[in-house]
């Protein structure tokens, strides 16, 4: 067991605690901010099912006077994910908590949470990146095939919007709710890019580029946004997709996703969402019979679904070195 001891820190109420960790879980949920999210009710089932209607075909046939026509069928297409648990703890030593002066489970709650955050966000990002609408830099025509210099530009993204344009993807214009978890707020309409540091770096370079802090509006910002391009709205995350030694000459890849709405879905279960988990000194019974260990732990249920593989690019590209 991986007990955190005096070896490892130098020299309260659950409710207070689970605060502090949703908090800082929050801030990291930056791939989850798109998502349509449908919860699943408590006593009711893992699998969750997103139905998505096609579009009916335009009608360009004349009516004959007092023929009724055939009419049409609807067309459907269901999406189904099962939700899983993930989770982790720290265990804490009594001799700890007698002797230090930090606020222990305070900062193991906050802690806990950024790791909740980082691990969900990543859960999200590797369904997310592994959609089928892909395209690669310059002359590239697969990942291993991208070299040094085919980075991203303005004209990789314009053909991105196009590509997006061509199958009637809708603009972004509404996230989830930071605050909450699972209600929306609306945003000015736009595709949303998602990008690394690096990635960021080249597209300063690139004509048209608007930095976040020339907008007309600061209003609108969102978290992490850092300018704009194309009608494409940028947010930088260290956790943006990079496929290391991927490309020609065992280059790293970067995978900018560029999102339109409804791309993918994600789901919990209504109340088990994500929560903190203390066990006191003792709690354990007779597997701690000296009250030696106290736990803080997290526990999430969570699910993340591609609903429509048209509706994202990928872009791979390589970035300045």
């Amino acid at each position: 067991m991986a007990n955190t001891a005096l070896a490892q820190v130098t020299a309260a109420v659950n409710n207070f605690y689970d605060k502090t960790m949703l908090q800082a879980a929050r801030p990291l949920l930056l791939h989850v901010k798109w998502a349509q999210v449908k919860d699943i009710p408590q006593h009711n089932s893992l699998v969750i099912k997103f139905r998505r209607y096609s579009l009916l075909a335009a009608n360009t046939t004349a009516l004959s006077e007092g023929v009724t026509p055939s009419g049409v069928q609807l067309a459907i297409t269901d999406v189904t994910g099962t939700v899983a648990q993930y989770g982790d703890f720290v265990t804490l030593t009594d001799l700890l908590q007698l002797t230090t002066l930090d606020p222990l489970l305070t900062e193991t709650a906050s802690l806990l949470g950024q790791q909740a955050g980082n691990s969900l966000d990543q859960i999200a990002r590797d369904v997310m990146v592994a959609g089928t609408t892909v395209q690669y830099a310059s002359t590239a025509t697969s990942r291993t095939t991208v070299t040094s210099s085919m980075k991203i530009n303005r004209q990789e993204i314009r053909e991105a919007v196009r590509t997006l344009q061509n199958v009637n993807a809708m603009k972004m214009t509404r996230m989830v709710n930071a605050s909450t978890g699972f209600s929306t707020s609306p945003i000015s309409a736009a595709y949303i890019g998602l990008i690394t540091e690096n990635t960021l770096y080249d597209l300063k370079n690139e004509t048209g580029w608007v930095p976040v802090q020339e907008y007309a509006s600061q209003s609108g910002v969102i978290e992490g946004e850092v300018g704009a391009i194309e009608d494409v709205r940028f947010l930088l995350t260290t956790n943006a997709k990079i496929f290391a030694s991927g490309g020609s000459g065992s280059i790293d890849v970067h995978g900018t996703l560029i999102l339109a709405q409804d791309y993918y879905g994600i789901s919990r279960i209504s109340g088990a969402a994500l929560k903190n988990i203390v066990k006191p000194l003792g709690s354990a019974g007779t597997a701690d019979p000296l009250d030696q260990r106290s736990t803080s732990g997290w526990k999430a249920t969570f699910v993340c679904i591609r609903l429509n593989e048209d509706f994202a690019v990928r872009i791979e590209h390589a970035v300045s070195a």
